[in-house]
């Protein structure tokens, strides 16, 4: 499967009317069109930063559908007050315990690794981090997507509430600081947000 995301920096006065608007109108309108499987929107209420995922079938539905979707992300970047930042990636890995709930929240990290190497880093996090992820307290899901020509990929890992991400900060730290370095994995940032839309519709690939 594959995901096209847009970010937008936008106006933290904004978040709440712009959530209404991805909500009510973009999530139907890219949910009609062909091959579209769900979105998913997280949101920095201090900055007014936000990320809109959509997932699509598969790399022919994510081709097809950019012109389509391109008059929606505009909207939806002007409803929260900035501009669209677009890029399109394929889904790696999917583990999800619970549907998340109201009050989750996620933590998501931006990797950059030599192309090559691409694989090794899914491999590795999926082999080694997820199966750690299960134990840990309000755990709600894991997501990777890459794009393997350019060496980079984003993981997303989601709580039940902001006490549960907290609690999982030594084992993000040491992912960034000892794991994704030794694996010759640079973090290039990381960042917390509240999910405020869960809906991306991605089937479990482990």
């Amino acid at each position: 499967m594959y995901a096209r995301t847009t970010t937008v920096h936008g106006d933290p006065r904004e978040l709440a009317t712009g959530t209404a608007y991805v909500r009510d109108e973009s999530m139907p309108a890219l949910r009609g069109m062909a091959g579209c499987v769900g979105l998913s929107m997280l949101a920095h209420r201090d900055s007014g930063r936000c990320v809109v995922t959509t997932s699509w079938r598969d790399e022919q539905a994510l081709t097809a559908s950019r012109d389509g979707v391109q008059p929606h992300l505009e909207r939806t970047a002007a409803a929260l007050g900035g501009r669209p930042e677009v890029a399109e990636w394929e889904i790696a890995a999917m583990h999800r315990v619970p549907e998340a709930q109201p009050g989750a929240c996620s933590r998501v990290t931006w990797l950059r690794t030599d192309p090559d190497a691409v694989q090794r880093a899914v491999d590795a996090v999926r082999l080694s981090l997820m199966p750690k992820l299960d134990d840990l307290p309000g755990f709600c899901s894991v997501s990777v997507m890459v794009r393997r020509a350019d060496g980079l990929a984003v993981s997303a890992v989601s709580y039940d509430s902001w006490a549960d991400l907290e609690q999982a900060g030594e084992g993000a730290r040491q992912f960034r600081e000892e794991f994704a370095p030794a694996r010759g994995i640079d973090v290039v940032d990381t960042a917390d947000f509240d999910l405020v839309l869960a809906h991306l519709g991605v089937p479990e690939t482990i």
